[in-house]
């Protein structure tokens, strides 16, 4: 039988940062209120977590980026919007590949909460509270990875 490892949902012992853009502040508000109801509900402390908002989803890398190593995980929340040009695609392929990059070479887990959507119907059906928010779903991705990661620096392999 082989060795299987994974994390669980217990956050109570973890450090989390949060990085929530404010353009389109009325739909990544939800994906905020969702991401800290479900660290609260896992255990997560209030002084365990910290947040920090930037001003649209193009500038959480740069500050990921700039974190202290003090956390177990970040999460990074954000609304991205189709509009009539291309810069969506440019937008949601950046701040993906940045996020991607960043969880590799900083050795962090990062979870990705950053929707993309054709509208604003989709945004609000992805941020609304309840089954589906996608902010609690990133925040269970960064508890669980988290826990993993510490099974994994630990040695008990």
């Amino acid at each position: 039988m082989p060795r299987s490892f994974e994390g669980d949902l217990d956050a109570a012992a973890l450090r989390f940062g949060v990085i929530a853009s404010r353009f389109n502040d009325e739909i990544v508000e939800g994906l905020l209120r969702g991401a800290l109801e479900c660290l609260a509900r896992h255990g997560a402390a209030d002084d365990a977590i910290s947040v920090y908002r930037v001003p649209g989803a193009f500038e959480i890398p740069t500050l990921v980026g700039a974190l202290p190593a003090e956390f177990d995980a970040l999460i990074a929340l954000g609304c991205i919007l189709r509009g009539d040009t291309p810069h969506f695609e440019f937008l949601a392929n950046q701040v993906t590949t940045e996020l991607s990059r960043l969880s590799s070479e900083m050795r962090l887990p990062i979870a990705f909460g950053v929707i993309t959507c054709d509208t604003m119907q989709q945004a609000i059906e992805r941020s609304s509270s309840g089954a589906g928010n996608k902010g609690w779903e990133a925040a269970l991705a960064a508890i669980e990875m988290a826990t993993l990661w510490r099974v994994i620096r630990s040695g008990k392999k």
